[in-house]
């Protein structure tokens, strides 16, 4: 069971609805199947046989459904948590309450557990350790006080960082300039950028020195200088040629492209997303709630979906190849046409 993200961010009936045929433990906690034929409500892990659809109602919680005038069920006790739930459950609160770094022995003589199995359980239930775990939280905090335009040391003393140092250790591996720029479009930056024309259409490149920071289509420098209005822009250049051919090479024939290197901004949240994205192998796909839950946020899906649209360079982070749950394409920045030309050719370059 994934118990990372109860925070009540809603499903659709829809996606509940498969996860109650998937039996999916990792949403257990997230919701609670009702069926009014027989009075009772369930996890939707429930292994007893499944109701009919027309029979099933979803409620958000214990308290809802009994406010229904269902009762739990007595095979799935879904109004009863494990003993290593509540363990879960009281690290996740310390983690967020502490101020400083919680040593895993402090979390493990809380919860009663040895810090070896408790580090083992933790990281079955939530898909990080403790310590990645309350990592990520910080990072979180620092980049919500710098989004919300505070300076730079002020956020990262007042997110938990000791020091700068740390702030930068932490971030070392993920995409994106560096916090200064992140607040202030991309002031103290280079970027070089090209038009080049595709079998998909005109294509805007950019790029920094660490990486592609933009690729879109049927746009130009103008909507290039919106996103950053204080980097300094320079089109072409022959260091940038040969990064321009890989892109164009990975549009062309698109495939794994991870070696392509990024320059991208985002939350935690929506890196975390993008770096899921990145792992669905060409020719494949995946469903919003898929990728959600495979980043330890099963309740995140329509938050999976905004970062799913937010991604700033198309095709080198696929977004194309996230589609609706009931297989339909969903929609695209770019249209349905390239969203489906793009899997096309994904599948045929499979296919040799």
């Amino acid at each position: 069971m994934t118990l990372a993200m109860n925070i009540n961010r809603p499903l659709d009936d829809e996606a509940r609805w498969q996860i109650v045929l998937d039996r999916d433990r990792r949403f257990d906690g997230d919701f609670v199947m009702g069926v009014h034929s027989t009075g009772i409500y369930c996890r939707p892990s429930c292994p007893a046989r499944q109701p009919k659809r027309e029979n099933v109602s979803f409620y958000a919680s214990n308290e809802e459904a009994e406010a229904a005038g269902l009762r739990p069920c007595l095979r799935c006790r879904p109004d009863s948590a494990s003993r290593e739930e509540e363990a879960v459950f009281r690290a996740i609160a310390m983690l967020r309450d502490a101020e400083a770094p919680v040593p895993l022995a402090t979390l493990a003589e809380a919860t009663g557990y040895s810090p070896s199995h408790f580090q083992r359980l933790f990281k079955r239930a939530v898909g990080l350790s403790p310590s990645a775990f309350a990592r990520a939280l910080r990072m979180e905090r620092a980049e919500d006080a710098l989004s919300a335009g505070e300076s730079v040391t002020g956020a990262l003393y007042d997110s938990g960082f000791g020091a700068s140092s740390r702030f930068y250790e932490a971030s070392e591996g993920r995409m994106g300039m560096a916090p200064s720029a992140w607040r202030d479009g991309g002031r103290g930056v280079t970027i070089r950028w090209a038009v080049v024309t595709t079998t998909l259409g005109d294509m805007l490149v950019a790029a920094t020195d660490r990486g592609v920071c933009r690729l879109s289509f049927d746009e130009g420098p103008d909507e290039l200088s919106a996103r950053f209005p204080n980097a300094q822009l320079i089109e072409g250049g022959e260091t940038f040629a040969d990064l321009l051919g890989e892109v164009v090479g990975a549009v062309e024939q698109p495939g794994d492209s991870r070696s392509i290197p990024l320059d991208v901004q985002g939350t935690a949240f929506q890196e975390a997303v993008w770096r899921e994205l990145r792992r669905i192998p060409p020719g494949e796909t995946r469903s919003y709630a898929e990728i959600a839950a495979a980043i330890g946020k099963p309740g995140a899906v329509r938050a999976a979906g905004s970062a799913n649209g937010a991604n700033n360079v198309a095709v080198l982070i696929p977004c194309h190849r996230v589609i609706r749950s009931d297989g339909s394409l969903g929609g695209y920045a770019y249209g349905e046409d390239i969203k489906r030309e793009l899997l096309r050719r994904e599948r045929d370059q499979t296919k040799l």
